[in-house]
C-alpha cells in the first residue's frame, strides 16, 4: 500500500496512492521547540510563519496564492518535536505542491520588513491565547512538569525574545536544525511513484545534505508539583496528570487505549459519564497522552464550578484506583478496543488527516503500519496489559495538579 524511497541528501520519501481528484503532500521536519537553544525560545513557531513570507523568486503574495490560485490549500504548524508544511490541492497540480513545499523550506530570504510585521502577528497570537485558560493550562502543565527543559516551554514564546530575532536568526536556527536526514516528504494522491519520484529528485533532492550533528537533551528531572495560579475566570480549570511512557514504548498502545475509554472523544467516557452525566459537575473533561522521543505524559483536564473542584478530583481518582485494581472483563475490553478501532479508521478516512499521521509515523519509525496491523495489535492488547500500565502510571503521589481559580 505504501512506496518509499530515499534521496541522495536523506529526505526519505512515502506515498500511498488513492483514486481521487484530491491529493496531498507535505514535508514532515523532526525539529521543534525543544530542539531551540535557551536563547531561542519561540524560534521554531517563528520560522514556520516566516516560510511565507518570501524565497529568492517569490514574494509572499505569490507564495500563498501559488497554490490558492489553483483552488488548493497550504498550510503549517509547529509542535514541541517537529515542524511541517503540507498542501492540499486537484491531483493534476502535483509538481507544482512540491516546486512550492521546497521553495519555502530551502530557499526563503525572510525579509526584515517581513519580519517585523510577523512579531506583531505572534504578539496578538499570545495575547489571545493568554485569554484562553482551557488553552494555555496545557502549556502551562508542561512547563510545571518539565521545569528547566525546552519541552516544558511553549511553543509561541515570549514577547520579549520575539522582538529581538532577525533574519541572521531564522538563518541560523535553519541551517542548524533543519537537517535533511531528519525530513520526510510524504504524499497520498492519484500518482504513480516513479512520476512522484522524479518530481521529488527534481526539486527536493536537488538540496546539499545537510546531516544531524547535535543529540537532543533528555529529560531526566522527574517531580510532582501542585500550582495554583489566580485567573479570576467564571470556573476553576484543572489539569492533572503524570510522566508516561516514550514514543518507543510497547506499552504506549495499552495507555493510548486507557486515555480513550476514559475521557476520550466518547460521550460514554468513564469520566464524562462519572462527572457529567452522573453528577453534573462539569461541561468538559478530556484525557491526553502525549509521547516524545524520550519521555511523555498522561493528563486529565475538565472544567468546573470552583466549589466543586476537590469532589471532582477524588471522583476521577476514584476511577483511576479502579483501573489499578479491578481487571477488565471481556466485554469491557472488546468495547474499548472497538471504540478505539472505530475512532482510528474514521480519522484516517480523511486523507488530509491519515498524510501527518503516516509522515510522522515514518518519520519516528522509518516504517509503516498498515491499518489493519495496528487493529490487529490493538486486538491484541491483554486486560492484564491494562491493570500492569494502570498500576504504573496512575499512582496518586505521582501526580502533579494545576489548578486556575
Amino acid at each position: 500500500m505504501y512506496n518509499t524511497a530515499l534521496l541522495t541528501n536523506g529526505i526519505r520519501v512515502i506515498h500511498k496512492n488513492v483514486s481521487s481528484d484530491v491529493a496531498h503532500c507535505g514535508l514532515i521536519i523532526n525539529t521543534g521547540t525543544r530542539d531551540e537553544d535557551i536563547d531561542q525560545h519561540g524560534i521554531a513557531h517563528f520560522t514556520e510563519h516566516m516560510l511565507f513570507k518570501g524565497t529568492k523568486k517569490r514574494k509572499a503574495f505569490h507564495v500563498l496564492s501559488r497554490m490558492e490560485d489553483v483552488g488548493g490549500e497550504i498550510d503549517a504548524y509547529t509542535t514541541k518535536e517537529e515542524t511541517c508544511i503540507s498542501t492540499s490541492f486537484l491531483y493534476e497540480f502535483y509538481e507544482r505542491a512540491i516546486e512550492l513545499i521546497n521553495d519555502v523550506i530551502f530557499n526563503s530570504i525572510f525579509p526584515q520588513k517581513e519580519i517585523e510585521k510577523e512579531k506583531e502577528v505572534i504578539i496578538d497570537e499570545i495575547y489571545s491565547y493568554k485569554d484562553s485558560p482551557a488553552e494555555i493550562i496545557f502549556d502551562d502543565f508542561e512547563d510545571l512538569i518539565y521545569p528547566g527543559h525546552s519541552l516544558g516551554r511553549n511553543i509561541l514564546g515570549t514577547k520579549k525574545l520575539l522582538e529581538k530575532y532577525t533574519d541572521k536568526d531564522i538563518i541560523k536556527f535553519i541551517s542548524e536544525k533543519y537537517n535533511t536526514d531528519q525530513m520526510v516528504f510524504c504524499s497520498i494522491g492519484n500518482i504513480k511513484f516513479e512520476k512522484l519520484l522524479q518530481y521529488c529528485e527534481k526539486y527536493l533532492g536537488s538540496n546539499p545534505p545537510n546531516l544531524r550533528n547535535f543529540k537532543r537533551i533528555p529529560f531526566t528531572g522527574h517531580v510532582a508539583l501542585n500550582k495554583t495560579l489566580k485567573k479570576h475566570t467564571y470556573q476553576a480549570h484543572c489539569i492533572l496528570g503524570t510522566y508516561a511512557y516514550s514514543f518507543s514504548d510497547p506499552k504506549r498502545l495499552p495507555l493510548f487505549l486507557i486515555s480513550n475509554m476514559l475521557a476520550g472523544p466518547g460521550m460514554n467516557s468513564r469520566l464524562n459519564m462519572v462527572l457529567r452525566e452522573k453528577n453534573g459537575l462539569s461541561y468538559n473533561i478530556e484525557s491526553g497522552y502525549t509521547p516524545y522521543e524520550d519521555t511523555g505524559n498522561f493528563n486529565i483536564y475538565f472544567g468546573v464550578d470552583k466549589e466543586n473542584m476537590q469532589f471532582a478530583v477524588d471522583l476521577i481518582f476514584k476511577e483511576l484506583d479502579l483501573l489499578k485494581t479491578k481487571l477488565l472483563g471481556p466485554l469491557q475490553m472488546n468495547k474499548m478496543k472497538k471504540q478505539f478501532i472505530g475512532h482510528l479508521a474514521i480519522s484516517n478516512e480523511i486523507n488530509s488527516n491519515m498524510l501527518l499521521s503516516m509522515g510522522k509515523t515514518y518519520l519516528i519509525y522509518n516504517q509503516i503500519e498498515t491499518l489493519r496491523e495496528t487493529i490487529a495489535e490493538v486486538e491484541s492488547v491483554t486486560a492484564q496489559q491494562i491493570i500492569e500500565v494502570a498500576n504504573e502510571i496512575f499512582d496518586r503521589d505521582n501526580f502533579s495538579t494545576l489548578i486556575y481559580i
